[in-house]
């Protein structure tokens, strides 16, 4: 494993994080203070082939590696974390089991449209049963002549009010518990959400409820076999929880920098707090911490992109990179005393926006199940 980016990852780092710096952190605060999902951001993101980075672009896709998504990730992350979490859902969430499953008809009837911009994408699997508990599944799919009839509720669903498609999961067998996954087009009649959660963080991410009643949709959206769609998802969830643990960095990095300029600046006793080695060692810990988990994040996509087993590394990604995150924005608050405790710094976003990353796409505790079940426990 070469630990040196390529020129090509580096170019692509780079353009995000211009492009970030430039249109998203300088609204980042107030799409917090609205709850405001920047769907203008995401139009120049499509454009900019940000959308469909690691898809391949007979797919409307960049056709980047996998490191290069993640840096990417990163780099709106670090800008807002909301904006980063919509952003890792439409690619890793929706565009990805479409690429892995997909028939051709489907990717170029829908991932093209995503990975090109021209629609957003949403992933439902949550439902009010059913949490880490995915088998707790109670929306249904019944096939009726040549098409799907779906009907159900999908909770805590990011981009689900603005999404053109869902591909989301239905029970299709109940004695055995199959279940498959399915493309929905938002536009469908009987499909509709609710209004968008009130959130503590992610402020900026759109969330709602998904709601399907009587939803009919043509035999063919049925993506891949069918009662094949646990497998599938645990699949796309892996490769989620990599590019989600590159959102809790970009997240930390970002709440770091923040402490580390104002402890240069603040002054107490006569010199800057970052002269005193409380402060020092906070910082440090902090920024191994963060490099630490960024290696982590690029061997799990490094893996990925070889064609390798890494479901232990995207699980060891996930945890250290989001209990880093929120203990990193934790200190940062700490740094900055009761500043940090203002709006009028970024840091107490960055601790609303980390906790998020401890809980979705699989819990701390289901993480270190994943683990152990891998270790043979």
């Amino acid at each position: 494993m070469d630990l040196d980016l390529t020129k090509e990852q580096r170019l692509i780092r780079d353009t995000v994080r211009d492009f970030a710096q430039a249109e998203i952190a300088p609204i980042a605060a107030q799409l917090d203070k609205e709850s405001r999902f920047p769907i203008e951001i995401f139009q120049k993101m499509g454009k900019l082939g940000f959308l469909g980075l690691p898809i391949p672009e007979e797919y409307g896709g960049a056709g980047a590696d996998n490191i290069s998504y993640c840096l990417a990730v990163e780099e709106i992350g670090r800008a807002c974390g909301g904006t980063g979490l919509s952003y890792e859902a439409h690619v890793s969430l929706a565009c990805m089991p479409l690429l892995l499953y997909g028939t051709e008809a489907q990717k170029q009837k829908y991932l093209t449209q995503l990975a090109s911009g021209d629609g957003l994408g949403s992933f439902g699997l949550t439902e009010p049963g059913a949490g880490s508990d995915a088998g707790g599944t109670r929306t249904t799919a019944v096939l009726d002549g040549d098409e799907w009839v779906i009907n159900g509720n999908k909770i805590f669903i990011t981009n689900g009010g603005y999404a053109s498609t869902v591909v989301l999961t239905a029970v299709t067998d109940k004695e055995n518990k199959g279940v498959s996954a399915f493309i929905v087009p938002t536009d469908t009649l009987g499909f509709s959400t609710s209004s968008p959660y009130e959130k503590m963080g992610m402020r900026a991410s759109n969330t709602v409820e998904l709601i399907l009643e009587n939803v009919h949709v043509p035999a063919d959206n049925l993506l891949g076999p069918v009662n094949a769609g646990f497998k599938q998802f645990l699949s796309t969830l892996d490769g989620g929880r990599v590019a989600i643990a590159a959102l809790a960095v970009g997240i930390a990095q970002s709440a770091f920098e923040t402490a580390l300029e104002y402890a240069k600046q603040r002054k107490q006793f006569g010199q800057s707090i970052s002269r005193f080695q409380a402060i020092q060692h906070k910082l440090a810990d902090m920024a191994m911490h963060i490099d630490l988990a960024r290696n982590a994040v690029l061997k799990a996509a490094w893996l990925k992109d070889q064609g390798r087993p890494y479901t232990i590394e995207a699980s060891y990604a996930k945890l250290f990179a989001s209990e880093m995150c929120t203990a990193t924005c934790n200190h940062a608050i700490q740094v900055l005393g009761g500043n940090g405790y203002m709006q009028e710094y970024p840091v107490e976003r960055h601790l609303r926006d980390a906790k998020l990353i401890e809980i979705g796409e699989g819990t701390s505790e289901i993480q270190r199940l994943v683990i152990a079940r891998q270790l043979g426990c």
